[in-house]
């Protein structure tokens, strides 16, 4: 309980550096007579609120066992091969509550899960097997602190005949060691140092509208934004397509869609418009703070309100509104409205949630919520229709673009866009 109220308590104080690396498993039959190098993707570290979480150690030199092993085997120098598909959950629930010494885990991902692999029709039945594993798994792992070395990777020909050979020696009954042979783990890398003050990077750009009888500077300004970071399992693997690369890249589409529209005069709007890539999502919104505290006060005062889009690629007939004004301000009844209306155009629907701020409380649930907290009027359009937990939702290991939806990310932007064109600036 300590633990958990001091995650909600405070955003992420630290990080380690996080690297794709290689493992070299080693066939040791009295003298090492093979080995193959593998990649492999080191599961998270980092501490919230000085409390530790992830696996604290990155190097590893021990014997590969299997989910084979014999009852009260003494897995304190094995490391367990698993691969997820295999997986049963509860075992790894067992370990990690009870603290198991262990020499190390290595999950093994299918290859569905490659950000290149294509997919396909099979593929797909294979990928809604192992989700829920994989969602489990996840959540399970960079909530806990693991006093040994975990990592990730793919299955391939080369690493499926290592597993084999392992799970025969399991049979056995004996152990591999150095004097009976098997497979050696090994990744010899330095224990990470912690980053001290992570570097917090915004990106903004700004399209000037068109005042016919004064200063475009004395316009009134709408804000669009993304948050474009992603917190996962696997750093290395944590590309974050839908949260919040779906939000990231309408973004980008809606700049360039305006970007057209203001440079010519006669379809110039009757608004400022502000876009901003922000870091820090998953801590917090930590970079949206930041980045709002940078504005000089006439500027953030110019804001009418700002849109956040987070998650917009994969849902089905529903989108939602999630404010911390009341429905009944002004500004959120004309974001509702317009958007309500192209929705129903386009032929599916936009809920509206409401949700007061606790200034008390640090936790920052969506990042509008930044906005609220200066004053400035704000909506974050979601697929989700509650806010995720500390986090959570965004971009772990199943993030990838094999599970965005097209259309759906089709529709996200046509809705973003007509919203804003013909209901709000025109």
């Amino acid at each position: 309980m300590a633990h958990r109220k001091a995650r909600e308590r405070d955003m992420l104080d630290s990080v380690y550096s996080m690297l794709a690396l290689v493992f070299i498993l080693v066939a040791c039959v009295e003298l090492c007579d093979a080995a193959t190098v593998v990649d492999v993707y080191r599961l998270i570290q980092y501490d919230i609120s000085g409390v530790p979480f992830g696996s604290r150690l990155a190097s590893l030199n021990h014997h590969a066992g299997s989910l084979h092993f014999s009852p009260g085997a003494d897995l304190s120098r094995t490391v367990v091969m698993i691969p997820v598909r295999e997986l049963n959950i509860s075992f790894v629930t067992e370990y990690v509550s009870r603290k198991h010494p262990l020499g190390g885990m290595l999950f093994l991902l299918p290859e569905i899960f490659r950000l290149e692999n294509g997919g396909g029709g099979k593929d797909v039945r294979e990928k809604e097997v192992v989700k829920n594993v994989l969602l489990e798994l996840e959540k399970l792992l960079v909530h806990a602190k693991l006093p040994y070395p975990v990592y990730f990777a793919f299955e391939n020909d080369e690493i499926d005949a290592v597993l084999d050979d392992v799970k025969k020696n399991d049979a056995t009954g004996q152990p591999a060691t150095a004097t009976t042979g098997g497979y050696k783990l090994v990744i010899p890398i330095a224990e990470p140092k912690k980053v001290a003050s992570p570097t917090i990077t915004n990106i903004q750009g700004w399209l000037q509208g068109l005042k016919a009888d004064g200063d475009a500077n004395q316009l009134p300004t709408i804000a669009i934004v993304a948050s474009y970071d992603t917190f996962g399992a696997a750093p290395a693997l944590s590309v974050g397509s839908d949260s919040n690369g779906s939000g990231v890249v309408a973004l980008l589409e809606v700049a360039r869609l305006f970007s057209l529209l203001y440079s010519n005069p006669k379809t110039r709007g009757r608004y400022n418009i502000l876009f901003g890539l922000t870091s820090g999502g998953p801590y917090n919104y930590n970079g949206t703070h930041k980045w709002l505290r940078s504005f000089d006060q006439r500027l953030r005062e110019s804001i009418d309100y700002a849109i956040c889009l987070n998650s917009v690629g994969s849902w089905n007939n529903e989108l939602w509104i999630h404010v911390s004004k009341p429905p009944e301000n002004a500004y959120i009844k004309q974001i509702f409205e317009g958007f309500t209306n192209v929705a129903e155009e386009l032929g599916f629907k936009v809920g509206l949630k409401h949700k007061k701020i606790n200034i008390s409380n640090p936790r920052v649930a969506w990042e509008h919520e930044q906005f609220s907290r200066l004053r400035v009027t704000a909506a974050t359009l979601s697929e989700l229709s509650a806010a995720p937990e500390l986090l959570e939702s965004t971009g772990g290991l199943l993030d990838s673009r094999h599970f965005v939806d097209e259309t759906s990310f089709i529709r996200s932007v046509q809705l973003v866009a007509e919203s804003l064109a013909v209901s709000l600036i025109y």
